[in-house]
C-alpha cells in the first residue's frame, strides 16, 4: 500500500491480477458472454427505435434514411407520401400545385445525395438550405389544406 492511502500498482500486484484473471476469466466468460450479447442487442434496439421515431419513419424503414441527410431524405419522403395520398384522394385537387412540389421535391432530394460527398462546411450549408425549401413547402402544403 502506498503512504497516501491509494493501492500502488507494482509489477508484482499486476503479475498477479494477470494470474487471477486467467483463472477466473475462462469460468465466468461463458456465463457473461449471453447476458453482455443480449444486452447489447437490447441497447441497439432501442437506438434504433428513438431514430426511427425521431425521423417519423418505420423502423423497418430506418436503413434508408442513413447518413448525415438522412433526416432530410426522411422529410422529402414524408412530404412525398402526402402529395400521392392527395392525389389519390382528390381529383379536384390543384394538379399544378401537386405536380410543382413533387418537381421541387426530386431537385430537394438529389441535392441532399450530392451534399454527402461535400466537404462538411459546405454538406452543412447545402442542408441548411434545403431544410428551408422544405419548411416552406410544409407551410405552402398546411395552408393548402387550410390548416
Amino acid at each position: 500500500m502506498a503512504r497516501s492511502g491509494k493501492p500502488r500498482i507494482t509489477p508484482r500486484n499486476a503479475k498477479n491480477a494477470v494470474a487471477v484473471a486467467k483463472v477466473i476469466g475462462p469460468a465466468i466468460a461463458p456465463i457473461m458472454l449471453p447476458i453482455v450479447a443480449k444486452a447489447a442487442a437490447t441497447l441497439r434496439s432501442m437506438k434504433d427505435s428513438r431514430r426511427a421515431h425521431k425521423l417519423g419513419v418505420p423502423l423497418d424503414d430506418l436503413a434508408k434514411y442513413s447518413g448525415k441527410g438522412g433526416h432530410l431524405h426522411a422529410r422529402i419522403a414524408g412530404l412525398t407520401d402526402v402529395l400521392t395520398e392527395l392525389r389519390a384522394k382528390d381529383k379536384a385537387t390543384d394538379t399544378a400545385f401537386i405536380d410543382e412540389t413533387q418537381t421541387t421535391l426530386t431537385q430537394l432530394a438529389a441535392a441532399v445525395r450530392a451534399a454527402e460527398r461535400m466537404p462538411t462546411p459546405r454538406r452543412k450549408t447545402a442542408h441548411r438550405a434545403v431544410a428551408q425549401e422544405l419548411d416552406l413547402l410544409e407551410d405552402r402544403l398546411m395552408h393548402k389544406l387550410g390548416i
